[in-house]
């Protein structure tokens, strides 16, 4: 008599996001449909395409060029990381291929959203040593000399102005951009870039106890969340939710006084679960050490990351604004 077959159960999951079953298969709720790059969108006049940074392993990039009035112009570049929780979406998904083309035209800068890979089939820290390593490629385009075709691109070369080299990141993505110049201010990128400016649009930061103005009902209610989720991309993290990568105001982490950047932007909603501890991140960048400039934006009205899927909408237009002229300062 045949066996019958074994029925096929979540063996874990982050409900929303992402479902993994007893068979090995992966569902990614939150994926969004992809995109191809455009010679040129017909909204913004920016044009993208898709390049290999890297062959091993083999890491891809979206790169966004706007406009120019000039054949050899120069404008800031932007190393973008994209959100997810870690473990979902990519630089190629219809939202952030519209998110990074409308960025691209309202703040003139060249953007470089990197593929980085994702849990569960890669944990933490996988996800921002491959942001490091894209960075990284960006930084060694400065001064090259060779034009080895195999590991540079022209738009980069003959229109990124290395001087002025951001980084900047939505949800996952603005807690990569932390962890990123965070590492920045320990390590020396080539050709002697330095990053400029970083903004986090409503970073995932999190503890295992509320701090500051944070509620303690309030607080245990999102813990469960934040949690789950960092169990997931990150199993056995030392210090679990306290890991430097993801509380970076745990008393063990890293002086915020290292930061490497000059300035930079955090943005939030007063909706958004993570309000207060982004408000918190804040604050404790402002009270430290650091020599540069940071400012906070906030919709008071608005839950996380509201503006990725609003574009259009005015208050998407007045959030794209204050990207593009911190972009621009």
């Amino acid at each position: 008599m045949a066996s019958t077959p074994k029925k096929k159960e979540i063996v874990s999951q982050v409900p929303d996001f992402i479902n993994v079953y007893s068979d090995g298969t992966i569902e990614r709720l939150d994926d969004k449909p992809k995109v191809p790059p455009s010679p040129l969108d017909p909204q913004t006049c920016v044009s993208s395409k898709d390049i290999f940074f890297s062959n091993d392993p083999s890491f891809k990039a979206r790169l966004y060029l706007p406009k120019l009035t000039q054949n050899n112009q120069k404008i800031p570049i932007l190393v973008y990381f994209h959100g997810g929780a870690f473990c979902c979406e990519s630089p190629f998904a219809s939202h952030h291929h519209k998110y990074c083309n409308v960025v691209a035209s309202q703040g003139k800068v060249l953007i470089f959203s990197i593929e980085y890979r994702r849990a569960p089939e890669h944990f933490i820290p996988t996800q921002y040593d491959d942001c490091w390593v894209g960075l990284k490629w960006v930084a060694s385009q400065n001064n090259n000399e060779t034009k080895d075709p195999t590991n540079c691109d022209p738009w980069i070369i003959n229109h990124g102005d290395f001087n002025r080299v951001f980084i900047g990141g939505d949800s996952s993505g603005g807690n990569i951009v932390h962890n990123i110049a965070i590492r920045a201010g320990a390590e020396e990128l080539p050709c002697g870039v330095k990053i400029f400016g970083a903004y986090m649009n409503h970073p995932f930061f999190w503890g295992s106890k509320p701090i500051g103005f944070e509620k303690v009902e309030e607080f245990e209610k999102i813990s469960e969340f934040a949690n789950l989720l960092w169990n997931f991309v990150y199993p056995n993290a030392p210090g679990g939710i306290d890991n430097p990568m993801v509380n970076p105001l745990d008393p063990k982490a890293p002086n915020l006084a290292t930061l490497g950047c000059s300035k930079m932007l955090i943005t939030v909603g007063g909706k958004d679960r993570f309000r207060n501890r982004t408000v918190l991140y804040y604050e404790a960048v402002k009270q430290s050490e650091w020599k540069g400039e940071v400012e906070l934006f906030e919709d008071e009205d608005e839950d996380h990351c509201y503006y990725m899927f609003d574009l259009d909408s005015e208050k998407g237009k007045i959030f794209i604004k204050i990207l593009a002229d911190f972009l621009h300062l």
